[in-house]
């Protein structure tokens, strides 16, 4: 997305937006069950919203992380320090954790691809030409005719506490079936990066549970970050047990302390005996707690520690989780062992922090994400502690 074209409107909470007929025309749908999905020709996939990527560049591409789950729109609102009903108009905004990942990767000159479901609408078509613009392969995206794209407002309130409101009763994120995937770019990854929204409702769980079948068995390192929202699960317990339902299965999981406390029924976070003991599993490389402006701690079966966060002034914290993940994730494509170094991984954790900090100065998610330059800029004279 274009921001200085941004800069100075004001948005209302409806608004039209316009996508020209050669653009539209240009979307093939194929008939499936539950829904529909973009038609691949023989040559190439005849779509505006593709990446232009030639099959054997991808295939020799060792660095891709593919990120699977959900794609929407953010509604964010046009001042700062309100209640989503205070608000007097709100900025559209690309977002969904694993889609915001994947562009943080791209931002930063990484290799990434998506994977997930949005609607056969006008809103959905604009998110997948986001993704192209900002060189993520879209070639896994699938479009349905029956369900809307996703839609999500949020508010960083004056106390600092995010309020969220979803629209997806059900949205196209929840209809993915297993049928739609396509494995082979999960095949071709380095790392498969993953959330637990799409374990909330079927058929999209059993396609989240397939592609990290497929992605175990190409050898992919898997990466957990679980993003708890509440609002979208049927109750508290519903939610903790289908997060730490796939729990073991990851190489890499990032969580947030109030996701510690939420997970262990109310222990201290900042324990590192109850992180250790109750969340910490025999197959996992790399536990990474996330404080916000503080920094974050790290723990593999050899050493922990901490590393100082990056002090900005927040405009809106919506992606930083992301971004910090994404900088993390750039790092390991190109060198997966990184975590057996606690310097290197000291380094990468340090940019990695420098990237959600600058995320959080700008509204919305994917508009707010680094390059690589701007990280560098931050991080200068920085030094992790």
């Amino acid at each position: 997305m274009d921001r200085s074209s941004k800069k100075g409107s004001k948005m209302a909470c409806c608004f039209p937006v316009i996508l020209d007929r050669s653009m539209r025309s240009s979307f093939k749908l194929s008939k499936s069950s539950s829904s529909n999905k973009l038609n691949k020709s023989k040559s190439s996939i005849c779509s505006p919203t593709s990446l232009s990527m030639k099959k054997k560049s991808v295939q020799e591409n060792d660095h891709l992380v593919v990120c699977f789950g959900e794609l929407l729109i953010d509604f964010v609102p046009t001042v700062s320090g309100v209640s989503l009903a205070e608000a007097p108009g709100f900025k559209k905004a690309p977002g969904g954790a694993p889609a915001n990942v994947a562009v943080g990767i791209a931002r930063l000159g990484g290799s990434s691809a998506f994977i997930g479901k949005v609607g056969a609408d006008e809103f959905g078509y604009m998110l997948a030409d986001i993704l192209k613009q900002n060189n993520v392969d879209n070639s896994g995206m699938r479009f349905d005719t029956h369900a809307r794209t996703a839609l999500a407002f949020v508010t960083l309130k004056a106390d600092g506490e995010r309020e969220f409101m979803f629209f997806r009763n059900p949205s196209a994120d929840m209809l993915l079936t297993e049928a739609e995937l396509d494995k082979n770019l999960i095949q071709k990854a380095r790392i498969f990066h993953y959330g637990s929204i799409s374990l909330i409702a079927e058929p999209c769980r059993s396609a989240h549970l397939a592609a990290m079948e497929t992605a175990k068995n190409a050898g992919c390192i898997l990466s957990y970050d679980p993003n708890l929202r509440l609002p979208l699960w049927p109750s508290a317990e519903a939610a903790r047990e289908g997060i730490l339902s796939i729990w073991d299965q990851a190489d890499i999981i990032k969580v947030s302390e109030d996701e510690i406390t939420f997970l262990t029924n109310g222990e201290d976070a900042y324990d590192d005996n109850v992180v250790m003991t109750k969340l910490f599993h025999s197959n996992l490389k790399l536990l990474l707690v996330t404080e916000g402006g503080d920094g974050c701690r790290y723990y593999t079966k050899n050493f922990h520690g901490r590393v100082n966060g990056v002090k900005v002034t927040a405009v809106d914290t919506t992606g930083a989780g992301d971004a910090f993940v994404g900088g993390l994730l750039n790092s390991m494509a190109s060198d997966p062992d990184i975590y057996m170094d606690e310097k290197k991984l000291r380094d990468a954790l340090l940019f990695a922090n420098g990237c959600g900090a600058i995320t959080v100065t700008e509204k919305g998610a994917i508009p707010a994400l680094p390059t690589k330059e701007a990280v560098l800029k931050i991080l200068d004279g920085a030094t992790a502690n």
